[in-house]
């Protein structure tokens, strides 16, 4: 891997997640302050404290089950199990992160819980999709987002865009009940119309933060993927695998159909600039992380995959 190329993504990435999350807390702190003074600098710098202590570990089973997900065993995948204790030592986790069956025929994975019990979850379409190759490059991405603590630092982020909305609708509650006595004269005083529209849009440029945080550090999992698996092209190919197979025909036919979103307002970044990247840090002599293939387990035979069933959210599998 060229040591260079990966040190200058590495750093630039650590320095976009510093500026963005200042700037979050920046605008949290600042929607606080306005509406309730220090106090609400105060509730704002708690709220990040108890992000970082709690929400790490706070759900991740629930969310688990809210897929049906349930656990793979070492005895039905010893390949996989193989390969996730080999990225954990190179990740230097304290333990292996646990997989776990999703049976869904969109191609997804997603990692949760902490470095310490962590879990990561993946689609019966991802099993069907990708090869060994790519499915390493993919595990190894996970097990970047793990290793790195971005778990911890998106739900940090979450928490101070949550209490961000909050200031927001408690000062338009304010504003609403204070219009009928401003109307008949019961009150009297100057409205700060500079720091009531930055307290009505603190929530959209708190979300814009988030997002672009959130894209900082997939390139950030992508980097440490390719140093984990010392393959960069697996994961690239498994990326615009991803995108051509969710994409379907229209994709090929209408470029661009299947991410009608702008860039900026997305959780990912594009996946044409990740697999630029990743061809960057393309060593000169290929480096795989099995001397044998790996096999991925055939889950579709075994596990029925549910019918569509119709949520608010829209259609489920």
């Amino acid at each position: 891997m060229q040591s260079i190329e990966w040190h200058r993504h590495s750093w630039l990435n650590r320095l976009q997640t510093v500026l963005l999350m200042l700037a979050l807390l920046a605008i949290c702190t600042l929607a606080g302050s306005l509406l309730f003074g220090e106090e609400g600098i105060w509730i704002a710098l708690a709220t990040g404290v108890f992000a970082l202590i709690f929400e790490p570990a706070a759900a991740w089973r629930l969310t688990l089950s809210l897929y049906r997900a349930r656990p793979i065993h070492p005895q039905e995948a010893p390949a996989l199990w193989q390969m996730l204790q080999v990225l954990a030592e190179r990740a230097e986790l304290p333990s292996v992160p646990a997989p776990y069956y999703i049976p869904s025929p969109l191609i997804n994975a997603f990692a949760v819980g902490s470095r310490q019990q962590s879990a990561i979850a993946l689609t019966d379409g991802l099993f069907k999709q990708l090869n060994s190759r790519e499915l390493a490059g993919v595990l190894a991405h996970e097990m970047a987002h793990i290793a790195n603590n971005d778990l911890r630092v998106m739900g940090l982020a979450d928490a101070i865009s949550r209490i961000t909305a909050l200031f927001a609708a408690t000062g338009q509650l304010f504003l609403l009940l204070s219009i009928p006595l401003l109307l008949f004269g019961e009150i009297s005083f100057q409205i700060n119309w500079p720091g009531l529209l930055l307290l009505l849009f603190s929530p959209h440029l708190a979300l814009l933060m988030q997002l672009g945080l959130s894209r900082i550090r997939e390139y950030d999992a992508d980097l440490n993927a390719a140093a984990l698996t010392g393959d960069p092209l697996g994961l690239a190919t498994a990326l615009a695998h991803i995108e051509q197979v969710s994409g379907g025909w229209k994709s090929i036919l209408l470029p661009g159909w299947g991410n009608p979103v702008p860039s900026w307002l997305r959780t990912h970044p594009p996946t044409a600039e990740r697999v630029r990247r990743l061809q960057a840090l393309s060593p000169s002599r290929l480096q795989t992380l099995w001397h044998e293939p790996f096999i991925a387990p055939a889950y579709g035979s075994r596990v029925i995959v549910r019918p569509a069933r119709w949520r608010i959210g829209g259609l489920w599998r």
